[in-house]
């Protein structure tokens, strides 16, 4: 059985009890007077404790926002095909260059060559039955006054007795016939209009079926997929190829709630590549919505990419330059922990009860890292910063500071 771990177990207790509360019989013991101590306490709060301060100004600082995101093209498109037929063309690979307008998928047109011939051919039939419809209407016309030219004549003769009631009812009746006819005549010419633009529909419609054949490109790009093979069967929405536009291309990043207010549209924007490559543009999009999942904002910029080296979906580190900021650079050294765990910095300022100088905790916002320093946010225009004895100095004890040369600040930093 092991008796020294519990022995020494028992040793530190006896210690312990003693320190705690048999400490006045202890110091008494040690002939050490209990004032001592008090007399110690008092003298480290009233007698200053050195340290050594810089005094640090305040200058702007271009701010800027770092994100990671990707790359995106600026459009990207799969055409398809709008009518059915065998493809007669030959196929372009994958890879190659298009501009708009170019053919990329041609159909067989099959019948539809006559099916347009047909077609104009009744929009010429419709078209010759207009003037007979309107020759009818002037016929008709014509009879519409030689009936109102005897109804006149039956009427006066019938008045002066020279001709019987009998004849003036008929010479009426003829007249509304003559009307019925103009009427008649009038729905004819409507209707033969109305073929026309039956017919007219028709060979736009075969008109537009014909161009369906020549798939083309919409825009010019780079083709992402062969388009379709030589004797291969199209149907309506059946894809012929995907075309995507590399110039400019896109840069895509996601922006924390906290940062959406330092982001405008039209802010200069750089990024740097997974290969190295670094690009400069502007910022042209930024919503005003948050992905529900992960509480960021989309924001776009757009660079130039005349040689397509760029392409789509690579990672990108972007930076987007924002408002300048007041900031202090200061020594990494310099900054500190309050009791609560808060980082900033410990300052010399004046002591109002009496004369002299005492220490107080500033807390501070880190802005940037830079192998100079650290640029630091949420101090006054001008303060004097403790950078050596601030881990032995709390609130309110009073120090005497040397003046360091102050750290070479530049006028402003990106």
């Amino acid at each position: 059985m092991r008796f020294m771990p519990l022995f020494t177990a028992i040793v530190v207790s006896i210690s312990l009890y003693a320190l705690v509360f048999e400490r006045e019989s202890l110091l008494a013991f040690a002939q050490v007077d209990p004032g001592v101590e008090e007399i110690m306490d008092e003298a480290a709060t009233t007698n200053p404790i050195s340290v050594v301060a810089m005094t640090s100004d305040a200058v702007t600082v271009d701010s800027a926002v770092i994100l990671r995101g990707r790359t995106e093209a600026a459009r990207q498109v799969t055409v398809a095909s709008e009518t059915s037929g065998l493809v007669i063309s030959e196929p372009i690979r994958k890879g190659a260059f298009v501009d708009t307008g170019d053919l990329l998928c041609q159909l067989d047109p099959g019948t539809r060559a006559a099916q347009l011939a047909e077609s104009r051919a009744r929009l010429a039939e419709a078209r010759g039955r207009v003037p007979e419809a309107q020759a009818t209407v002037l016929e008709a016309s014509a009879r519409v006054r030689e009936a109102e030219i005897n109804v006149n004549v039956a009427r006066r003769l019938s008045e002066d007795g020279f001709a019987s009631e009998t004849r003036l009812v008929s010479a009426e009746a003829a007249l509304e016939a003559a009307n019925a006819g103009v009427q008649r005549a009038s729905s004819q010419v409507i209707s033969a209009q109305a073929g026309i633009e039956g017919a007219q529909a028709a060979v736009a419609a075969d008109e537009r079926e014909i161009e369906r054949l020549n798939i083309t490109a919409p825009f010019a790009g780079l083709l992402e997929s062969d388009t379709s093979e030589l004797g291969s069967l199209m149907q309506p929405g059946a894809s012929c190829a995907t075309i995507i536009q590399l110039d400019p291309i896109k840069l895509v990043g996601f922006v924390p709630e906290a940062s959406v207010s330092q982001i405008t549209v039209g802010a200069m924007a750089g990024a740097r590549l997974t290969t190295g490559e670094e690009v400069v543009g502007q910022v042209t999009f930024l919503s005003r919505s948050a992905d529900e999942m992960t509480r960021t904002f989309r924001v776009e910029m757009r660079v130039p990419n005349a040689d397509q080296s760029i392409g789509d979906g690579q990672t990108a580190e972007i930076i987007i330059a924002s408002d300048g900021r007041m900031a202090h650079l200061l020594p990494a050294s310099s900054l500190t922990l309050d009791n609560y765990g808060t980082i900033g910095i410990r300052a010399v300022v004046k002591n109002d009860a009496e004369d002299g100088d005492i220490a107080r905790f500033m807390p501070v916002g880190i802005m940037r890292d830079t192998i100079d320093g650290i640029w630091v946010t949420g101090l006054p225009d001008t303060v004097d910063v403790i950078v050596v004895g601030q881990e032995y100095v709390t609130d309110g004890v009073l120090v005497i500071a040397t003046m360091q040369q102050d750290m070479a600040l530049p006028e402003s930093s990106n």
